[in-house]
């Protein structure tokens, strides 16, 4: 969970080297960029936001970059500290396994939902995000990896067709992510999450609703303790809760 440098850039290319224009708000572009910086454990729990030099690295001004913080602080992945700057949200070992507990039930209940609702279209995408996660996991690529074993995650929830249920877990979405992505982390937690991922999809194609929910749920599960594990390990590697 240690920070490290990287290059990100605003400006994005087509492979003519042609600049491509977003209409996203200039604000929520730097939102979704610092958040993933944050997800991603490139700015580590607790760390001060080196605003101005973010700013620089990111190739916007200081404006944006406030406006952005300011949606981070909603989303409680930043603290804006009056007179002091931003810093990155702490993570803890209880706030993480609370999160569990209730995020591996809806995700269960979501793969349930699925089983019994799922398109011939959604099921096609699924079988093809599995394929390219095997290929990530097989080649090391854990940034491939975690953006494969989000969307399924995601697809199984759009799956569901329960807009409440979609709207619950929205509204955990990021800070499940930041959790899932520390859990993943970990070459053996990678192997057995794919059995996993292999299990479900076998449940989907066999239409067997009981056995999906309750492969995702104890999936979600494992997926918690690992992240517990690994946080409880930084914590006290940087001296958190023992008067560090």
């Amino acid at each position: 969970m240690k920070t490290r440098k990287t290059e990100h850039q605003r400006r994005r290319m087509t492979s003519r080297g042609k600049q491509v224009i977003s209409r996203i708000p200039l604000h929520e572009q730097v939102a979704d960029e610092v958040r993933r910086m944050i997800i991603s454990g490139t700015l580590a729990p607790g760390e001060k936001i080196r605003i101005s030099e973010l700013a620089e690295e990111l190739d916007v001004s200081m404006t944006p970059m406030r406006e952005a913080l300011k949606i981070l602080a909603k989303e409680s992945l930043v603290e804006l500290m009056a007179n002091r700057g931003a810093r990155v949200s702490e993570i803890s070992v209880e706030g993480t396994r609370s999160l569990f507990e209730v995020i591996s039930r809806l995700e269960a209940l979501a793969a349930e939902l699925a089983v019994q609702r799922i398109t011939d279209d959604e099921l096609a995408r699924l079988d093809d995000l599995h394929a390219q996660m095997l290929k990530s996991h097989a080649a090391g690529d854990l940034p491939g990896y975690f953006d494969c074993n989000l969307k399924i995650h995601n697809l199984v929830v759009d799956a569901a067709k329960n807009p409440d249920l979609t709207r619950v877990r929205t509204s955990l979405g990021f800070h499940v992510e930041r959790a899932r992505f520390l859990s993943v982390t970990t070459s053996a937690h990678r192997a057995v999450s794919m059995e996993d991922h292999s299990k479900l999809m076998r449940a989907l194609k066999a239409r067997d609703a009981d056995a999906a929910r309750d492969i995702w749920q104890v999936h979600l599960q494992r997926a918690g303790d690992e992240a517990c594990r690994l946080v409880e390990q930084w914590q006290e590697e940087v001296g958190v809760g023992a008067g560090g």
